[in-house]
């Protein structure tokens, strides 16, 4: 017989017989994989982590996350006491964002800012912190207001003169009497500067890179009106009522908490007319 003859007698298994599999390219020897259980032919598993430990991978990346927004986004924080009524109540929680004052942005008239105590300007129990372990640890985490700081709106910027009053009983700023009547209370006083004990005083010009500021509730307030130097003092420091812009955390958006108070907060119009410094 002829080597030709030979070679068309030859077939493929797979076309001659209907239960024979082709040999795969490249040869006999091409590996199979195996399973992890050594049978042959099935893919291997793809492992994954336990239920509690996914758990705690996501809590540690949530309090991470949590971290980075207090230091670089915004805190919460609770009014400790009735210096900013009607608008601010004692307790109520609110957000205070930090993005208005990046890149170079300074506090501005009208802005309701959270601010670290200079140095014996809070009252008592208004510098408590959460107390117990998991307040304290929230709080660090900015998931719990804290304490140790105050709330104030910003009446006075850098070179600003402030004057209280005019004969309708309303603050100056810059020679300009500021419309108070949407936010601030008077209760009995006379003027909307009663601190001092007299609706007679000036102050600044506010030095650079400070802010002077005053609580919505005049005749309950510890701001910069009280930290004023009298005539009658005799060791007080000149400029102690001014408040360094390091020292401010940022400005109040909002309140959080509670829902029926929940709001935004926003600069009042009464500070539009009031000119710069010259």
């Amino acid at each position: 017989m002829a080597a030709d003859d030979v070679e068309r007698d030859r077939v493929d298994p797979s076309e001659g017989d209907p239960g024979a599999v082709a040999a795969p390219p490249g040869g006999d020897n091409v590996p199979v994989p195996d399973t992890p259980d050594g049978e042959p032919g099935r893919g291997r598993a793809r492992s994954s982590l336990p239920v509690w430990q996914e758990s705690i991978l996501l809590l540690g990346l949530a309090l991470v996350f949590a971290v980075v927004i207090k230091a670089v986004l915004a805190q919460a924080f609770y009014i400790p006491s009735e210096s900013m009524e009607p608008g601010l109540v004692k307790n109520d929680r609110i957000l205070v964002q930090k993005v208005s004052y990046w890149f170079g942005g300074e506090p501005q008239r009208g802005d309701v800012v959270v601010f670290e105590d200079p140095g014996g300007w809070l009252g008592p129990g208004e510098d408590g912190d959460p107390q117990g372990g998991v307040a304290q640890v929230l709080s660090a985490v900015g998931l719990y207001p804290s304490g140790g700081h105050l709330v104030k709106r910003v009446v006075g910027v850098e070179g600003d003169v402030i004057t209280c009053c005019d004969e309708r009983g309303r603050i100056l700023v810059n020679g300009v009497p500021l419309d108070e009547a949407g936010y601030a209370k008077l209760d009995q006083a006379q003027c909307y500067g009663p601190m001092t004990g007299t609706c007679s005083w000036t102050a600044g010009p506010v030095p650079a890179d400070k802010v002077f500021v005053m609580g919505d509730n005049r005749s309950h307030s510890g701001d910069s009106t009280e930290q004023m130097c009298t005539e009658v003092e005799t060791e007080c420091v000149p400029g102690r009522e001014f408040v360094s812009d390091e020292l401010v955390v940022g400005k109040v958006a909002g309140v959080l908490w509670p829902f029926s108070h929940a709001r935004r907060l926003t600069r009042p119009d009464s500070f539009a007319d009031v000119p710069s410094a010259e």
